[in-house]
This record gives structure tokens, C-alpha cells and sequence, in this order.
């Protein structure tokens, strides 16, 4: 007949006397220490699977936030391309059309001008070019003057206008009047 079968206990874990040895204590230290290393990585793989709820939220309001702004800098595109070709239009107008040049007369005007006179307008018309401005010296305009008769081209200088400054009581305000 068959022998009975025996349950057959095996402890592989050693006895009381061999956990009182350096082996047996760094075996038991091995052993509790990589419970908790086993518990450590656990939590870090539940946060990392929590936190991937809140990432794939964030990840989807920045998707939707993304369209808004795309579909926004899209309906724009038609007014800036409309922009860009006034822009380009105007630029080619303003260069097919002359700026208008200093007269070579008020140059020479300002060549001749005495360091005290300060000018408030040059307008030049037909022939004639008239110059209103100041100074703090009546020297200083007749110097001005005399400046301007030495030059040729005008014909003839003449000073049409002395009295002080609506401003500024303490200058002299003046009007020369050059004929061309």
C-alpha cells in the first residue's frame, strides 16, 4: 500500500540563533527595509496615477483654450492682410509723390542768421519770402538786415514789422519781407 502522505513543514527562514548573527540581522534589516522601499514606491505609483487625472484636465482646458485663441488670431487674418495692403499702397504713394523741399532760399536765410535771432516762421510765396521772428537785441535784427541785403538773388529787403513780443515783453518781434 501507498504510504500516507506526509505534510512536510519547511521554514525557510533561519531559527532565533542565526537572526542573532551578522548574517541573520543583515538578512531581517534587508528584509524590513525593502517593505518600506515596496510601500514608498506604491504611494509614488497611486500619485502618479492620481495626478494623471488632474494633467489630462489641465492638458484638455489648455486644448480648448488653445482653439478659442487659434479661431480668434484666425477671423483676424483677413483685416490684417487688408492692413498689410493699405500699408504697402500708402508706402508706394508716399514715394511716388515728391516731398516738399527746403527753398533754397530759407538755407540761406538761416546761413545768415545772426546767433541772437530766433525764427518763428519762413512762408515763401510768389516772389516773395517772408520771415517773422525775434530776439532780445534791435542789434542783432539790424545785423540780420544787413545780412540778408548782401545777399543777390533778393532784390530787395525790407523790414516791415518792429514792436515787442506778445509773449515774451522782453524780445523784439519783427517782419522781414524779401522780393525775389
Amino acid at each position: 500500500m501507498a504510504a500516507a502522505k506526509r505534510d512536510l513543514k519547511i521554514n525557510l527562514l533561519p531559527q532565533k540563533e542565526f537572526e542573532k548573527g551578522t548574517l541573520g540581522r543583515t538578512v531581517k534589516w534587508l528584509l524590513s527595509s525593502f517593505r518600506v522601499i515596496v510601500i514608498f514606491t506604491e504611494m509614488l505609483v497611486m500619485a502618479a496615477f492620481l495626478s494623471r487625472f488632474w494633467l489630462d484636465a489641465q492638458n484638455s482646458d489648455l486644448n480648448e483654450s488653445l482653439a478659442q485663441k487659434t479661431t480668434v488670431i484666425t477671423s483676424f487674418a483677413e483685416v490684417e492682410k487688408n492692413f498689410k495692403d493699405a500699408q504697402k499702397r500708402l508706402s508706394v504713394f508716399a514715394k511716388a509723390i515728391p516731398q516738399p523741399q527746403v527753398s533754397d532760399f530759407v538755407k540761406t536765410v538761416v546761413s545768415y542768421l545772426p546767433t541772437g535771432v530766433t525764427l518763428k516762421s519762413v512762408s515763401e510765396s510768389e516772389k516773395v519770402l517772408q520771415i517773422t521772428g525775434t530776439s532780445g537785441d534791435e542789434q542783432q535784427i539790424a545785423q540780420f538786415v544787413a545780412n540778408l541785403e548782401s545777399i543777390k538773388p533778393f532784390k530787395d529787403v525790407v523790414l516791415t514789422q518792429i514792436n515787442s513780443d506778445q509773449e515774451n515783453q522782453s524780445l523784439t518781434a519783427f517782419t522781414v519781407k524779401i522780393n525775389l
